[in-house]
């Protein structure tokens, strides 16, 4: 028996990257998924990969923007009057947009921060209710993004910090009700989203430079923490930011002085 069986899980952003990898690992587990997302196109590949091993009774998929009030409120609706319950919530669909302040526009930063940070309160809001009910989760896709700074990457920074700050508070406020809210914060991940990042041969040998595993993540390496943060192996977690960065952050950012001195020697 799957560690899911007989649960519905919800993922907004499952069509590709992180999202599709998570409804892969729920679906072998036994789950009842709920895929969210833009690209109808990708949507109909995950139905069709995915309805080999869970059938059309235990599969929904739906286009929502998830910047929009009423779609998230409408997915949470049908996923309930479907399955008749709600047991995980996967907030993972985002975007990303490159700009100094000064440079985006307040139309950009209002996107970024309504696929990035409304979203996942339109959901949460939503879904609570339920969740309390059937004494789920949440886990929410954040970012490095969220806990330092980054060059040029003011809207993205100050959304995922938002969402890493937002579970903390949802943890607080719901641990009451038997609810758990935790959040996964990636590196550099091989998913389209970062496409123009993981296709340039410099950049990606400068991120091999820089980070301990000396790689990017995979996304079905994401996926492992979420399917973790929401199983029962994870009843005593809540309200943590599981950062999965292949050691990215574990550095001050300091220059190796070690090496430094060795070579003085």
């Amino acid at each position: 028996m799957g560690k899911f069986e007989g649960k519905v899980v919800v993922i907004t952003g499952g069509a590709s990257g992180i999202g599709a990898a998570a409804a892969r690992r729920f679906a072998g587990e036994g789950a009842t998924l709920v895929l969210a997302d833009l690209n109808e196109d990708a949507l109909g590949e995950q139905r069709e990969a995915l309805g080999l091993t869970l059938g059309s009774h235990r599969l929904l998929t739906r286009k929502v923007d998830v910047s929009q009030q009423t779609d998230i409120e409408g997915l949470i609706e049908t996923t309930v009057a479907e399955f008749g319950h709600l047991d995980v919530l996967v907030n993972n669909a985002g975007v990303g947009s490159f700009g100094y302040v000064t440079e985006t526009t307040p139309e950009e930063w209002r996107r970024v921060f309504a696929i990035d940070l409304d979203a996942v309160y339109f959901a949460c809001r939503a879904a609570m209710p339920h969740l309390i009910t059937a004494r789920g989760n949440i886990v929410n896709t954040a970012s490095i993004s969220g806990i330092a700074g980054d060059y040029g990457f003011a809207a993205y920074n100050a959304a995922k910090a938002g969402v890493i700050n937002m579970t903390r508070t949802l943890a607080l406020d719901h641990g009451k009700d038997g609810v758990r809210v935790n959040a996964i914060s990636p590196g550099l991940v091989q998913t389209p989203l970062a496409a123009a990042l993981h296709t340039d041969n410099r950049i990606m040998a400068e991120y091999a430079r820089t980070v301990p595993l000396a790689r990017a993540g995979q996304p079905d390496e994401m996926a492992a923490a979420i399917e973790f943060l929401a199983s029962g192996d994870a009843s005593y977690i809540t309200g943590i930011n599981l950062v999965v960065d292949g050691g990215l952050t574990a550095h001050t950012g300091q220059p190796n002085f070690h090496r430094f001195f060795r070579e003085q020697a």
